[in-house]
């Protein structure tokens, strides 16, 4: 009984954790405006696309990317040694029009299958400071995707965070699951980055400066690591002064989700190797709410089944998932993704298992290839 009765204790302080994360640190979220831009500082951009294997993609999408409405800019597109006809849809496409630069990349022994070889290559013959980055499988929502995002560059911004989402497929779980991480992963980074702290960014919707990327040697330092092209660059480089959030109804990037559980393990478990390389701070405000998370989730469960103080623990567990519908119910609001919060208790339980089950088979196998 004495045991239950610290362990009560100890769901109390997870509680109070929890309730601080969400109240403290994801309710942030919340305070961001959805303004459009009305900057009139529009500096030539550089979109960058890098594409491996990717030639029905490519023909599917390339097509909303040159029909932005932007004063000047210029595609450029990447093969990364791809073994389909990738090649020749941009050479294609290259043909038609004339602001679309290409660079083909061949594998070289030192950077066999890495994306962050091919990318710098890209990044070095691009036009313009200004770049603007999404991959071969998306599509702007708006044509004036290129005018929100490239309007929060500044004198003081180098960096501008948007949202990537995933395309909806009616009737599939696994794709409301996908989308419901993919929010809830945007929920964490965009509330850190507006409290000052960024710790990452998707490379489906991310811009920084050409002179940034030079000036901290580009993906050197995490070159070996064959994820983290987005995230670990700007855990490297993002701070409270350099960085901005574009988040608005025309700055939206929509993706093919994965179709098969298998696919999307995969992709996750290249993602999730990354997290360990993050600057210690943010490793350490990640990790508690993972672990607060697992705790809360354990302990409500437990002393429940024994009915230790129960009326109590109802209630905390009651007061959280409200600050929790609440929270995830504004930010599913302002990135278009309403149909995912009543289920955001299940795919939470679901997450923390699934997450634990990741870092664990990393360790005993890491992936190897970013395609």
């Amino acid at each position: 009984m004495l045991l239950l009765e610290v362990l009560y204790y100890i769901f109390i302080v997870v509680f109070c954790f929890q309730l601080g994360y969400y109240l403290l640190i994801f309710g942030q979220f919340t305070r961001i405006k959805l303004a459009a831009n009305v900057t009139n500082n529009l500096p030539p951009v550089s979109v960058i696309i890098c594409a491996k294997n990717e030639a029905e993609n490519l023909k599917t999408f390339l097509p909303s990317i040159i029909a932005q409405q932007y004063p000047v800019f210029e595609l450029v597109l990447i093969n990364d040694a791809s073994y389909d006809h990738t090649w020749d849809v941009m050479e294609n496409f290259s043909e038609q029009h004339p602001n679309v630069k290409l660079v083909n990349v061949k594998n070289t022994e030192a950077f066999w299958a890495n994306k962050k070889y091919a990318l710098t290559l890209g990044i070095k013959a691009a036009t313009y400071n200004h770049l603007l980055f999404t991959d071969a499988d998306c599509q702007p929502i708006s044509e004036n995707w290129i005018l929100e995002m490239a309007g929060h560059f500044s004198a003081q911004k180098s960096i501008v965070l948007g949202y990537g989402a995933y395309q909806k497929i009616k009737g599939s779980l696994l794709n409301k699951l996908i989308r419901f991480e993919t929010l809830f992963t945007a929920l964490q980074y965009l509330s850190f980055a507006k409290i000052g702290m960024p710790y990452m960014g998707v490379g489906r919707n991310l811009a920084y400066t050409k002179e940034d990327f030079f000036r901290v040697s580009g993906f050197m330092k995490h070159m070996h690591i064959r994820s983290g092209d987005d995230d670990l660059f700007i855990n490297e480089i993002a701070n409270k002064h350099n960085t901005s959030l574009c988040i608005s109804e025309n700055s939206i990037t929509v993706s093919v989700p994965k179709k098969t559980f298998s696919d999307w393990v995969k992709q996750k478990r290249r993602h999730i190797t990354t997290a360990q390389h993050y600057k210690a701070g943010h490793k350490v405000l990640l990790a508690l709410f993972y672990i607060s998370q697992v705790c809360f989730w354990l302990l409500a469960i437990l002393l429940l089944s024994f009915l230790v103080h129960w009326q109590l623990v109802l209630s905390a567990i009651l007061l959280r998932f409200a600050c929790q519908y609440l929270i995830i119910w504004h930010t599913a609001k302002k990135l278009k993704e309403n149909d995912l919060v009543l289920l955001a208790p299940f795919f939470e339980l679901f997450l923390v298992i699934f997450q634990f089950i990741i870092f664990t088979t990393n360790i005993l196998s890491k992936p190897k290839h970013w395609k």
